[in-house]
């Protein structure tokens, strides 16, 4: 009897050592596999789709090279910190950038391949200025182009906003972000289509001026803002119609909206100079004080941002005020 009562206990012992190891096993299996996925999640990638092609980029990549101002200024907004940028036209809004922790590499046009290669980034932020390099940036990290679409600039943004957000975890601040903007913009879009006004937006170059009308790069004043085109029939063209004062004269719009391509890439005429003349003050919008000179540096090379996009809104909005 007391054998059998060895035996039985024995066997039970036996049993709840077996269980005991088991259980131990499963945390182990359990505590790698947690690990397993915390790891799969610090290297997931992704991929992006874009104008150019499809980039696979990782989650919250640490090593940021941006060459798109417009980029830099909503990643700024996230408190996302980057690595390099082309420091030759940094806009005034964004001259922190211009401090020597971030690497200098090259121009909007000539970037520096060999400092990008050293810096080693885990992402490269392009605008429609290097499209011409991003095979050769591409190889040496994955690379973004981030396109604004002068004739539908709103969805550009908000498309190009929410891939940001995606990529660095900050999903809250951009839908807040963007619910303002959008808000805004509709706001001044209902305000100029109710009085029907008619606007021209003018590009001035060290002595030139040429128009841009629907679906040109500043199409968001006609898209977005709702002015009537002064001139339906403008060119669509990079650089825009080449016109003379008298032609502002002839169409006679409520706004002149004038963006100073000097005062952004150099220059020794400034757009008020040679806008200080006869003809222009025979028109409405100079009797009406309604020559808006926009924040150039914004317009001409840092739309599509968040910040940027605010400013423009505020350039607009004075205007209208």
């Amino acid at each position: 009897m007391f054998k059998k009562k060895s035996i039985i206990l024995f066997l039970v012992l036996i049993l709840s050592i077996a269980v005991l190891a088991g259980c131990s096993n499963n945390n182990t299996d359990e505590k790698a596999s947690s690990q397993d996925t915390d790891s799969q999640l610090e290297e997931e990638t992704f991929p992006i789709e874009h104008a150019l092609g499809r980039t696979e980029v990782k989650r919250n990549p640490e090593r940021v090279i941006v060459f798109d101002y417009a980029a830099l200024d909503s990643l700024d907004k996230m408190g996302v910190e980057i690595l390099g940028l082309p420091k030759s036209n940094i806009p005034e809004y964004l001259s922190k950038f211009n401090d020597d922790k971030y690497e200098d590499v090259g121009t909007l046009f000539e970037p520096d391949f060999e400092k990008i290669y050293e810096l080693n980034p885990d992402v490269i932020f392009i605008s429609g200025r290097q499209t011409e390099v991003y095979e050769e940036l591409n190889k040496i990290a994955p690379t973004v182009f981030l396109q604004v679409d002068g004739a539908d600039y709103l969805e550009s943004v908000n498309n190009n906003m929410k891939l940001l957000g995606q990529i660095f975890d900050k999903e809250e601040i951009i839908d807040d972000e963007l619910a303002k903007i959008n808000s805004e913009i509709e706001k001044i879009n209902k305000e100029v289509k109710e009085k029907g006004i008619k606007a021209l937006v003018v590009l001035a170059n060290d002595g030139s001026i040429s128009a841009f009308g629907e679906g040109s790069r500043f199409g968001v004043i006609y898209k977005e803002f709702g002015f009537v085109p002064a001139d339906p029939h403008i060119e669509v063209s990079k650089h825009g119609q080449n016109v003379n004062f008298e032609y502002i004269l002839e169409k006679n719009p409520d706004y002149v909206f004038v963006i100073d391509r000097a005062a952004t890439t150099g220059g020794n005429i400034a757009a008020e100079q040679i806008f200080d003349n006869d003809i222009i003050k025979e028109t409405d919008a100079y009797k009406n004080e309604r020559i808006v000179y926009l924040t150039s540096q914004i317009w001409y090379v840092a739309s599509g941002g968040l910040q940027g996009t605010n400013m423009m809104i505020e350039d607009i909005q004075q205007a209208l005020d």
